[in-house]
């Protein structure tokens, strides 16, 4: 029994209704009902992990993320993620996090990571790596790529948050699923990877019903889209 996760679920969706987001899922019936699953998705905002949890709740499933370990060492967030079950990754000893969210996966939980590892500020899909893949073929459960378009408008790098802002379309898209093998070339699904999470965010952003304001900076939009976001190689020097 999970004392901690439930609540909290029921508190962003409370909020969300207050907010007046418009929240749309669609793809959700690709999360398996049971078994692990490594869910990688896109990353615009710092609230990533919150949206692209709610992917997995029509299959009623509750996703680990994985995280920085600075959230952990947080007086109030540290004690709500170790109650969610959340995985801590140390970037100076990787392995272990990576161990850790093979035995979630091999456990039958649904893990979530963000495979870029940072914010993208073009809001394009930065370089990814290959944890995701391989996890999953360690572990012998599919990937799933996801993607979540509008949350950079409540707070992305280098924005200040907006927290508050009502009304605001949120599109969330999960792709279907594919089962690496540790005999594959990880390097070309890792690829692939990025590739069909490239469609689901061109998707999203096709969809998306929210345009700027007319005389408004759309600094949200992504440059080839003719928003004022730094283009990709702009975006790589800013995060040096």
């Amino acid at each position: 029994m999970e004392l901690v996760y439930p609540p909290v679920i029921l508190a962003c969706k409370t909020l969300f209704r207050v907010l007046d987001l418009k929240l749309e899922v669609r793809g959700g019936e690709h999360v398996p009902a049971s078994g692990g699953a490594v869910l990688a998705c896109t990353h615009v905002s710092y609230l990533d992990f919150i949206f692209c949890g709610l992917a997995a709740l029509p299959a009623g499933r509750r996703t680990r993320f994985m995280a920085k370990q600075q959230i952990f060492a947080n007086p109030v967030a540290g004690p709500l993620m170790r109650g969610m079950r959340h995985i801590p990754v140390d970037r100076s000893a990787g392995a272990a996090s990576y161990q850790q969210a093979v035995a979630a996966l091999r456990a039958g939980e649904v893990v979530g990571l963000f495979p870029e590892a940072t914010i993208s500020r073009s809001f394009t899909v930065k370089p990814i790596k290959s944890g995701a893949v391989r996890m999953a073929a360690e572990a012998g459960v599919p990937v799933l790529p996801v993607t979540v378009w509008g949350s950079q408008r409540l707070w992305t790098k280098g924005r200040p948050k907006n927290l508050t802002q009502r009304h605001v379309p949120i599109l969330i898209r999960v792709g279907e699923p594919f089962r690496p093998t540790p005999g594959d070339d990880q390097d070309v699904l890792t690829k692939d990877l990025r590739t069909r999470m490239a469609a689901l965010l061109a998707e999203a952003q096709r969809d998306y019903p929210g345009a700027p304001e007319a005389g408004a900076d759309p600094w949200w939009l992504p440059a080839h889209l003719g928003g004022t976001a730094p283009t990709p190689e702009q975006a790589a020097a800013l995060d040096g």
